[in-house]
């Protein structure tokens, strides 16, 4: 007997992030309801999330505690099955899966939470968030297809950095599966028979122009589809490069910001920040000053340069510490929290 028909997959999707802000909660229900929708409609009747359901490990906010029991509910009512995977997000303790986030979530008699273990079942595994030395176990998992919340090296952990390898699970240990499908990492990636569905949308500029985003659905026996979803996007771009064709790039769940490349006045940017804001609905216009200098890029040839951004350069300085007193992996899991 096979585990599923159809499964309809999402993953990160982070309730309670950007200190429990509505519309950030508003923006995670509206996704929920358009996969319910979009699953009904393509007839998957057993649905897996694969972690990350809430932000904040150590707090759960009243208001997103309401938004997150309601989904929870919508997910229970569209689909035969439900399950949960535990992610390092939804675990008070990273290291131990003592205490989540989600023990409502199994009161529905069909949502199922996998947090006690591997649990291998009919050519389909299901993992949680790995601790201590169960990455060991990975080499063994025999079936077809594996669902976990997994942090792999040499991914992206968002559109611009990479993962370092701290010496513990690599892609090459799941050498059984025909497919590995992970939570953890926010873009869509693959790479051999590993694949990162990536979040439902875009988080914060650390996903700019980033926008293939939204859910997974998979036939047994078939390829792994992926739906894109019109949520909230982010965007960096050049004034100049902008204002010849503003409609290309703007619409009302655009996050812009907008490097000021060119000479114009205080009350003229304010102008353009406002009509610009108000034509399109955008949700935010930030201007960015450009120093200029006699070794200034000029933006217009920037486009063939890489540049680093502040995320990685905090991620590299981070990764380059050595110490058999500190722990690298936190150092970057506090900075990751902070930038959220």
């Amino acid at each position: 007997m096979q585990f599923f028909n159809k499964v309809a997959c999402f993953t990160d999707i982070h309730f309670g992030q950007k200190n429990n802000n509505r519309t950030y909660n508003n923006d995670c229900e509206a996704f929920v309801k358009w996969f319910c929708a979009e699953s009904k409609k393509r007839g998957a009747e057993t649905c897996i999330f694969l972690g990350d359901w809430h932000h904040h490990r150590a707090t759960l906010n009243t208001s997103t505690l309401n938004y997150s029991v309601s989904n929870v509910g919508f997910l229970a009512e569209t689909f035969e099955n439900v399950y949960m995977i535990m992610g390092n997000h939804d675990l008070y303790y990273r290291e131990k899966r003592e205490i989540n986030s989600m023990p409502y979530a199994g009161l529905h008699h069909n949502v199922h939470m996998i947090n006690d273990g591997i649990i291998e079942e009919n050519g389909v595994a299901l993992v949680p968030w790995l601790v201590g030395d169960e990455w060991k176990n990975m080499k063994k998992i025999k079936s077809r297809y594996v669902f976990g919340h997994f942090e792999l090296p040499y991914f992206k952990m968002n559109a611009m950095v990479d993962m370092p390898d701290h010496g513990e699970l690599k892609a090459d240990d799941f050498v059984h599966p025909e497919y590995v499908f992970s939570g953890h990492f926010h873009k869509r990636q693959h790479s051999k028979n590993v694949h990162y569905l990536g979040s439902p949308f875009g988080h914060n500029y650390a996903d700019a122009w980033d926008h293939e985003r939204g859910a997974m659905f998979l036939d047994w026996n078939g390829e792994p589809e992926y739906v894109n979803y019109d949520g909230p996007k982010y965007i960096t771009i050049p004034l100049s490069q902008l204002v010849d064709k503003p409609e290309q790039y703007l619409d009302s769940n655009v996050y812009a910001r907008v490097a000021m490349d060119i000479n114009i006045s205080y009350e003229e940017a304010n102008f353009l920040k406002e009509t610009l804001t108000k034509d399109y609905d955008l949700r935010e216009f930030s201007l960015v000053p450009v120093k200029r200098d006699d070794h200034a890029v000029d933006w217009a040839e920037e486009a063939n340069i890489e540049v680093e951004s502040v995320d990685q350069i905090v991620y590299n300085q981070l990764n380059l510490v050595d110490s058999k007193f500190i722990d690298k992996k936190l150092l970057v899991d506090i900075y990751q929290g902070l930038n959220a």
